[in-house]
């Protein structure tokens, strides 16, 4: 598709030239309750560049670029913008001095369209006097316009309710564009996009460091860095580490400054042996239009894996076996019995659990604390005979599982908004283990987190097949998939063309099924 211009609207801002120092940070310090979340921590941006800004979870990472983006006011410190100090009071003021955010977290209103959220209280207005009614035609034009910018087929009319988690990323990215920003926060922006569509993005960050705008790009993905980024400021437990041109370095001494020690192996050492025990048996599973005949075995001890291109069907099946999204037809067998899904409550019922790839919208209750979290899915564990919740028993299990899992937080009664997404995921899985889950599918479980908290995780995912629990992994990145799972299920338009052992399988052969080019596996069966 044609790209549209990028240039910034005449005369809005100050030019200054390319290098030039655009923004400096120093000494911040951010303080929550019990936690320390920057300490001093200094950082600067020019124009012209890219700047990525990398950690681990709970670094500091996205507390930094809320401060720099108005939406928290630091403790202590000064921000220096183009050669004044500053502090902005909300986000619409830092928007304003020309500074846009993409955050990690989609900040949509569902029941709006595509349009109405990337000029949310900036629409365009007519009729006289005073323009006080929303621009429609406009709306739609310059909406389409920073659509086009991006290259994505994604209608301006479109509620946003009816996109996916990708297409809500790409509107995101347009909104932040439509500011004609000096300065663009990139938070994970990638973590949801195809190949295809990152490619895209980096044409349209190459386009704007053309022009002047400063970038600074925060991504766990890194080796995707080298392609865009000019320097990099690695963050320790709300501390500045350094920062190094990124041409000499490279990703695994910034894993290392990251993480403050060596990661020689990215995946555990596998301690679960699958056997030939049948968990749960799936065949013939059809919802017209998404997915047709899909069918396969999840044997005790075994990790399998889901595989396949956006679109394909993988968390389509796997919600439709929760009981999320209805069935046309298929049965599901755990055991000797075949059971009826017609809900999430059935299936909970039957010790099945689906863990969403968007924790935060549909798998936390974000302002809700960690204790309520844990045992939201069983309530009646902690509750007396009165049906009243017992507030030292839910405690316990509460820290039990803490324990357990090895969660990082200050206290049980801890926000789960104010933890790091590695905890807050180790917070989901804990929910389904207190309520006993046998068979558990995780969607896209590491997505948005570091390095250290995904091999955490990925023991996590070891141990529990060890135990015995059924263990569906949905995963858009090959290595992940090869290297946790005994098998892989990959899905092309909603059919199973492969189950593979990874053990004797590779990345090209799994994009050669996923892609459509292998033999269908047998109908209803899942076997190739």
């Amino acid at each position: 598709m044609q790209q549209a211009s990028l240039d910034t609207a005449p005369g809005r801002f100050r030019p200054l030239p390319s290098g030039t120092e655009l923004l400096r940070l120093d000494d911040i310090t951010k303080r929550f309750p019990g936690v320390l979340a920057l300490d001093g921590v200094d950082f600067d941006l020019r124009r012209g560049e890219v700047h990525a800004l990398c950690g681990e979870n709970g670094a500091g990472k996205s507390t930094l670029m809320k401060i720099i983006s108005g939406q928290y006011q630091p403790d202590g410190g000064s921000i220096t913008y183009k050669g004044e100090v500053r502090r902005f009071a909300s986000s619409l003021d830092a928007e304003r001095a020309g500074i846009a955010i993409i955050h990690q977290e989609l900040n949509l209103v569902p029941h709006l369209s595509v349009a109405e959220n990337i000029f949310l209280a900036r629409e365009p207005k007519r009729g006289w006097p005073g323009k006080f009614f929303v621009d429609r035609a406009a709306l739609r034009r310059q909406a389409q316009a920073c659509l086009d910018r991006l290259g994505v087929d994604i209608r301006p009319d479109a509620p946003v309710k009816s996109l996916s988690v990708a297409q809500c990323q790409m509107v995101e990215i347009a909104k932040a564009l439509s500011l004609n920003a000096e300065i663009v926060i990139m938070d994970e922006p990638t973590s949801s996009l195809t190949e295809s569509e990152t490619a895209l993005l980096f044409q349209v960050i190459r386009e704007l460091k053309e022009q002047g705008v400063g970038i600074v790009y925060i991504s766990h993905r890194l080796d995707e860095m080298a392609l865009i980024v000019d320097r990099v400021t690695v963050l320790r437990d709300g501390r500045y580490v350094d920062t190094r041109a990124f041409a000499d370095t490279c990703v695994d001494e910034i894993v290392a400054r990251m993480v403050g020690r060596s990661l020689d192996d990215k995946f555990p050492e596998r301690t679960s042996v699958p056997t030939s025990d049948v968990l749960m048996e799936v065949r013939g599973l059809t919802r017209r239009g998404v997915f047709h005949d899909v069918g396969f075995d999840l044997r005790r001890g075994e990790i399998l894996g889901f595989a396949g291109l956006m679109g394909a069907g993988r968390t389509e099946v796997a919600r439709a076996i929760f009981g999320a999204d209805p069935l046309d037809s298929g049965t599901i067998r755990l055991g000797d019995h075949e059971i009826a899904v017609k809900t999430p409550r059935d299936a909970i019922a039957h010790g099945i659990a689906y863990l969403s790839e968007d924790r935060k919208s549909h798998g936390l209750a974000v302002k809700m604390s960690v204790t309520q979290n844990l045992t939201l899915a069983n309530m009646e564990a902690v509750s007396n005979a009165l049906g009243f919740i017992d507030r030292k028993a839910e405690e316990q299990a509460a820290w039990r599982y803490i324990q357990m899992l090895s969660i990082r937080t200050p206290s049980p009664h801890q926000v789960a908004r104010l933890l790091s997404g590695g905890n807050q995921q180790k917070i989901v899985i804990a929910k389904w283990l207190f309520r006993q889950s046998r068979i558990l599918f995780f969607d896209e479980p590491t997505r948005g987190i570091d390095v250290g908290a995904k091999f955490a995780i990925y023991q996590l995912l070891d141990r529990l097949a060890a135990e015995g629990i059924g263990v569906v992994l949905i995963s858009s990145e090959l290595p992940e998939i090869l290297g946790l799972t005994d098998r892989v299920a990959v899905f092309h338009e909603g059919r199973i063309t492969a189950v593979l052992n990874t053990r004797e399988t590779s990345q090209e052969d799994i994009m050669h099924f996923a892609s459509g080019h292998g033999r269908p596996a047998a109908a209803g069966t899942g076997t190739p």
